[in-house]
């Protein structure tokens, strides 16, 4: 063979090679951590391993969940915020954490600039509770109360800042009335409060409220979602009692570090509709009292961007509840 020909050879071979050798990597290549600002046990650790062993399935690779609880979820969203943004370190963040608590207090973390949303999960709504010997059969006759006796109304949260404190804030808004709001470290011991005939009333996660309810504990007066929940076919929402502008929806989905790159971004939201549509994971979030909450991530960073806008117009009513 010529001298040159074999150079040439040689030559592109190396330059071949090199090209080869400058292709990414198939996403992923390692386990990938989900971050839960909850201790094991609770309702959004629970929902992040039943996701897990789903994302395990369909990536190939363990996934890991990673509880670090602590200020109302703000310590797990500083760990991901400063994670290498490669797609192995990820936020599975319940909605407060992310649009409420930034917007009604001060956090080292910006909801929109410092993550990059993958998609959503499910969706949650509230529930309002009164307990089983609450003279209040309906909304109506506790906002009457309310108007008759300013500040009587005693309402429980799972603390300040949580979905079931700005649901309090909210009823207030626009009811027109004086609330006292009792924030307690968690949802249990509140619903233990409310149970007791302590608070006059609790708005629970729908999660948790259904058992009671349909035990006879407590009452459920209002839903705070737009639709009616199959599973409290009794309970009007808030739209249908009078507040048209009372529509308030949690959810719980998945982000990663700000600056991760776009085609993990896209390959992670992929995996994330296919999990949404297996219909063993459907059923179990169903059986869960959540719904599956199919929004993408372009969609989703509006919604965060929204929500935080109407909290932070809402912060000043927050604080002087606190």
């Amino acid at each position: 063979m010529n001298p040159w020909t074999i150079a040439l050879s040689a030559a592109l071979l190396g330059v071949w090679g090199a090209a080869a050798q400058a292709q990414p990597k198939a996403f992923p290549q390692q386990p990938i951590k989900l971050v839960v600002g909850y201790s094991p046990g609770g309702s959004v650790d629970i929902v992040a391993r039943q996701y897990g062993h789903k994302l395990s399935e369909l990536l190939g690779q363990s996934v890991i969940v990673e509880n670090k609880a602590g200020a109302s979820g703000t310590l797990a969203a500083n760990a991901v915020k400063n994670a290498t943004p490669n797609g192995y370190t990820l936020y599975f963040v319940a909605s407060p954490t992310i649009s409420i608590t930034p917007a009604v207090t001060s956090t080292s973390f910006d909801p929109v600039a410092d993550f990059s949303p993958i998609g959503s999960v499910v969706k949650y709504t509230n529930v309002l509770l009164v307990g089983a010997q609450s003279p209040f059969k309906s909304l109506q006759e506790l906002v009457a109360f309310g108007k008759a006796q300013p500040g009587q109304l005693t309402y429980a949260s799972a603390g300040n800042g949580s979905s079931n404190h700005l649901s309090g804030v909210l009823l207030a808004k626009y009811a027109g009335i004086t609330m006292t709001h009792v924030p307690f470290k968690g949802n249990a011991p509140a619903m233990a409060e409310l149970m007791a005939n302590r608070v006059s009333m609790l708005f629970d996660l729908n999660t948790t409220a259904v058992t009671q309810v349909q035990s006879g504990s407590v009452r459920a007066l209002a839903l705070t979602s737009p639709l009616r929940n199959p599973q409290l076919p009794l309970a009007p929402t808030m739209v249908e009692s009078g507040y048209p502008d009372f529509n308030f929806e949690g959810w719980i989905g998945l982000l990663a570090p700000a600056r991760t790159a776009p085609e993990v971004v896209e390959a992670l939201a992929q995996v994330n509709q296919k999990i949404l549509a297996d219909a063993r994971f459907v059923a179990d979030m169903e059986r869960s009292g959540y719904a599956i909450d199919p929004v993408s991530t372009t969609d989703l960073k509006k919604r965060i961007a929204s929500d935080y806008h109407f909290f932070k117009q809402l912060a000043p009513d927050v604080q002087a509840s606190e």
